[in-house]
């Protein structure tokens, strides 16, 4: 085996047999606290009676069929949901089935539209310092994580770079975004960013209000704006969708992780009906958007995917938001051990930053010591990252508070 995101040749294996609730068994026994979701995408626990029964239903019925032609009761059914939650104005639904083939599919029809509509010098992408959206190409070069530009620059379309407000200040970032639009517009199809919080960045929180002006000046200088909720949709930060906490309503809207509260590969990038109509016309016009992938719209994921949208508005989010309280009393005092830099936080999205120390790996260390206390993390450099699954209850969170600040404070000793 080859993992992602892993030295292998310092890799300690570590086999998952089964999930039991919000944790994870290990072949062994040993159970841990699922403290980062399963990569963040896990939102009611593991195999939920609800969840298990629908996808079971579905496997009745088939388990797929493409989506390219044809169509099927549970894809209809879930977009039409996902329509009637998103912002107001996101009408059309294009399924895939990651978080970068969402992102990837907006930057493409946006770059496809502005040419339909005789914008032909609008071929350049805006994005924020320190962005990530996907591993993919096109995801990579919208992204400004330095290591993958790195080793892949060569192969990568470049884009614009506005600082991001969690390193500078808001009016810094929307200064310099007022001279790209002002000089450049006429070159601009979309800028791309992840609303409120930037995840794999390290949990760098924005400002409010800036998601707000960046929309403002946007559609301003007719530029599409992409929000990327692939980590902070369903539920993350404390709404349904983060563009809600701004009221703000994009171009696109690119969603994976959640959507199908872990149990199969989906996403779905939403869009207006006015970027839909451009690419209608006669076939042999070619305005058809060429794209697709195998299992876009999978019946299994969608079926389990819309049960997960009723779960998570009538129960899971509900629950969670009443948990909040509770759960930033516990970041107070994680932010009070020993080592502890900072502690970034949108709702249930959660960054610990700790001190470095030269030629060690500090967050991979206190990830791997709260394994021995019962919990599964992740870090993202010295940044250990919170995200468990919204069904988190008050006894679990206790759990997550102790074992990370005694992970913290045993590798800092």
């Amino acid at each position: 085996m080859w993992h992602p995101f892993t030295q292998m040749a310092e890799w300690d294996p570590l086999v998952i047999e089964r999930g039991d609730g919000n944790f994870l068994v290990d072949t062994k026994g040993r159970r841990y606290l699922d403290g980062v979701a399963s990569l963040w995408c896990n939102v009611h626990g593991h195999r939920h009676p609800r969840l298990d029964r629908a996808l079971r239903d579905q496997l009745d019925r088939i388990a797929h069929s493409t989506f390219l032609g044809l169509t099927h009761e549970p894809g209809i059914r879930l977009g039409q949901a996902l329509v009637d939650a998103a912002p107001a104005g996101l009408t059309r639904v294009f399924y895939s089935d990651s978080g970068s083939t969402a992102v990837e599919i907006a930057l493409k029809q946006s770059f496809q539209y502005w040419q339909l509509r005789g914008r032909k010098t609008k071929q350049r992408f805006l994005r924020l310092g320190d962005a990530y959206h996907g591993d993919t190409l096109g995801a990579v070069g919208v992204g400004g994580i330095e290591l993958f530009h790195r080793v892949f620059g060569p192969l990568l379309v470049q884009s614009l770079a506005i600082p991001s407000p969690a390193d500078t200040d808001a009016t810094a970032a929307l200064v310099r975004l007022d001279a790209e639009l002002a000089t450049r517009a006429d070159e601009i199809a979309a800028f791309v960013l992840e609303p409120l919080v930037q995840g794999a960045a390290g949990m760098l929180v924005h400002p409010p209000g800036f998601l707000r002006e960046v929309a403002t000046r946007c559609r301003a200088h007719d530029v599409h704006l992409i929000v990327d909720e692939v980590a902070t949709g369903f539920g993350r930060t404390g709404t349904l969708f983060a563009c809600e906490r701004e009221q703000v309503s994009p171009d696109f809207l690119c969603l994976a992780k959640g959507i199908a509260a872990g149990y199969l590969p989906l996403a779905a990038t939403l869009s207006t009906e006015e970027i839909y109509a451009a690419f209608l016309g006669r076939r042999a016009e070619l305005k058809q958007f060429f794209h697709g992938h195998t299992f876009t719209a999978n019946p299994l994921a969608c079926a389990v995917g819309l049960e997960s949208l009723l779960l998570l508005r009538e129960e899971t989010l509900p629950r969670a938001i009443r948990l909040l309280s509770s759960f930033e009393q516990a970041l107070v005092r994680v932010r009070a051990v020993p080592g502890v830099r900072a502690v970034r936080s949108c709702g249930f999205m959660v960054g610990i930053e700790v001190e470095s120390r030269v030629d060690r790996f500090v967050g991979a260390e206190v990830c791997r010591r709260a394994r021995d206390h019962g919990v599964m993390l992740r870090p993202l450099g010295d940044v250990v990252v919170w995200m468990p699954p919204l069904s988190l209850s008050a006894s679990e969170l206790d759990l997550l508070e102790t074992a990370t600040s005694r992970a913290i404070e045993e590798t800092l000793r």
